[in-house]
């Protein structure tokens, strides 16, 4: 009896990430889901093109089971050598590579090949089974027994990978062959899936609904669950001719390519009609769904008559300024006034304690503020007037007052008053320059109180000596 592949492909950009790298195909012979490592080496690139060299296996193959796994090894080898040759081309993608899960089907059974942590699972009669082993450091310490798979969803190393696409060295992927029966259900995804949704919500998932709607719903689910990375999914039923030939929806079946590999290679598909509808199931990076060429039924609130915009290309487009746009400068400049306000008043406090010993009027002065001078600002203002006198220095130490002595505190400068005042020459009283003006001068004293008028001949008279007898 043989069977084929009733499948639906779907990629989401996530919550976090602004660019998708993930990179997914399915096709009536080939599923293939792509995750690009790199960050700003572009794992966008390695991963779309990895599928564009795994999707030329979509065909149907002849010959013997054992060539699915000779034709996947292949495709994964060229795939690496291509990442490689664009890594030589264009040193700035170095450090790029890819996770790759294939599976090739022949009408009975799939050709798996694996590299990295993408994964493939298959559900049958209720049971899910992981079908692919991660290639990853906390896939290896669970494999030691060192921590749990619950464990390795948080460990700080579950990013790590230890095989993949493009890089030093050659590939080495997982081979094996799975034999399918009928109402098997295939599932490949990228760890933004598999990385939050455990088995037992996996197979609850893929347990219900067509395929569409368990690729919308495991994506859906692993947004919520918290996944911050892309997340890809395809999920494929595996039918028998006769209810593939009794479903109109498989007549309607077409390749699918999602992720980066649309993103950065659109093509029409083959006998796509234009001019067709976009079914969104959410605002999400689900615009690499191929047109649905089909009238839309006046009860299907959330259809629109055309493509909507790329969700990434509008997250970053020029956008009308806000209203009240003029508050943003208005506010900063009242900040940055503030700011200025404030580093002033700072400025000016610390002013305050600062003092020196100056001049002013003749006099020594202890000022306040700053022993500088701004053309049009006053820094300082007389604090304490003194007695001692700048004339009564000596020449160095009016020249320093003068000049502006320079203390830590008021009492420094208290100190260096004092010092200046013990160093001042002495007063001159009346009666000590009186004494000096008679020592050095001929001219007679003036005469005392109650003296009458006198001439120089009865002065005279008065000098002469005793009358004679």
């Amino acid at each position: 009896m043989s069977l084929r592949l009733h499948w639906s492909a779907i990629s989401d950009v996530g919550r976090v990430r602004k660019d998708n790298q993930d990179s997914g195909y399915a096709g009536p012979w080939l599923l293939t889901v792509c995750d690009g490592v790199g960050g700003a080496a572009r794992g966008d690139i390695a991963s779309s093109t990895a599928v564009s060299q795994l999707r030329r296996l979509d065909e149907q193959p002849t010959g013997e089971p054992e060539d699915l796994l000779g034709l996947v090894s292949g495709a994964l080898h060229r795939a690496h050598d291509r990442i490689n040759d664009l890594v030589d081309e264009d040193p700035t993608l170095n450090g790029t590579s890819t996770t790759a899960t294939v599976a090739l089907f022949d009408g009975q059974r799939i050709g798996l090949g694996h590299v990295g942590d993408s994964r493939a699972y298959l559900w049958r009669e209720g049971e899910l089974s992981q079908l692919t082993k991660d290639h990853t450091f906390v896939q290896s310490l669970i494999d030691e027994g060192r921590i749990t798979e619950a464990e390795s969803r948080v460990h700080p190393h579950r990013n790590l990978i230890l095989k993949a696409l493009g890089g030093p060295g050659d590939v080495d992927p997982d081979l094996f062959l799975i034999e399918l029966v009928a109402g098997d259900r295939l599932l490949l995804c990228s760890d933004g899936a598999s990385g939050v949704l455990d088995d037992a919500r996996l197979a609850d998932i893929l347990g219900s609904g067509t395929p569409d709607f368990a690729a919308v719903e495991l994506v859906r689910a692993s947004l919520e669950a918290g996944s911050s990375d892309n997340v890809t999914c395809i999920v494929s039923d595996v039918v028998t001719d006769e209810q593939a030939a009794g479903d109109a929806a498989y007549a309607e079946l077409e390749p699918m390519l999602v992720g980066a590999a649309s993103e950065l290679r659109r093509k029409p598909v083959r006998g796509a009609k234009p001019g067709g509808l976009f079914r969104g199931h959410r605002s999400g990076d689900t615009g690499e769904l191929d047109p649905v060429p089909a009238d839309v039924p006046d009860d299907v609130p959330f259809a629109i008559p055309s493509d909507p915009i790329d969700p990434e290309a509008a997250r970053y487009a020029p956008r009308p300024p806000r209203r009240l746009a003029w508050l943003r400068p208005v506010f900063a400049l009242l900040v940055l006034a503030g700011v200025v306000w404030v580093a002033a008043a700072a400025a000016w406090s610390w002013s305050q304690h600062q003092y020196f010993v100056g001049e002013q009027d003749g006099s020594v002065v202890i000022f306040r503020g700053l022993n500088t001078e701004v053309p049009g600002v006053s820094l300082s203002e007389p604090y304490e007037t003194t007695d001692v006198e700048v004339d009564r220095l000596s020449d160095f130490d009016a020249g320093k007052v003068r000049a502006g002595i320079e203390v830590d505190d008021l009492d420094d400068a208290r100190r260096a008053v004092d010092n200046l005042a013990a160093k001042q020459a002495p007063e001159q009283t009346a009666g000590s320059a009186a004494s000096a003006g008679s020592a050095g001068s001929t001219r007679p004293a003036p005469p005392g109180p109650g003296s009458g008028p006198s001439d120089e001949s009865d002065e005279s008279d008065t000098a002469v000596g005793p009358e004679s007898p």
